[in-house]
């Protein structure tokens, strides 16, 4: 059992930047794929980001693609997701997740996800 712990989510203006980590608890292997999610207030969870571990593959949500920037360091279990230039539509939880499998439609693992607002 993989436990995942966010941070680093916050205040912060818009047009401000957040970086998030999301620690794994034991060291996950590198077939996996690390996401990241968000749900808003009233709003389904939706996909933001995610990276495979080997090859650092990386995908995106249209709505932040070159603003976001995830990656990950295996050595410290951690994967970051680096977020740039906020508008106020990106206020959600954010949420951490890991799957075993690139191959795999689900995830298996979810963290407790971590605020972020940001103000107009």
């Amino acid at each position: 059992q993989v436990q995942l712990v966010e941070s680093g989510g916050g205040l912060v203006q818009a047009g401000g930047s957040l970086r998030l980590s999301c620690a794994a608890s034991e060291r996950t292997f590198r077939s996996y794929v690390m996401g990241w999610f968000r749900q808003a207030p009233g709003k389904e969870r939706e996909f933001v980001a995610a990276v495979r571990w080997t090859g650092s593959t990386t995908s995106y949500a249209e709505s932040v693609k070159g603003r976001f920037t995830i990656s990950g360091d295996n050595d410290k279990n951690t994967v970051y997701l680096q977020m740039n230039s906020l508008k106020p539509e990106d206020t959600a939880v954010y949420y951490c997740a890991a799957k075993t499998s690139a191959f795999r439609a689900s995830y298996d693992f979810w963290g407790q996800g971590t605020q972020v607002t940001v103000s107009s």
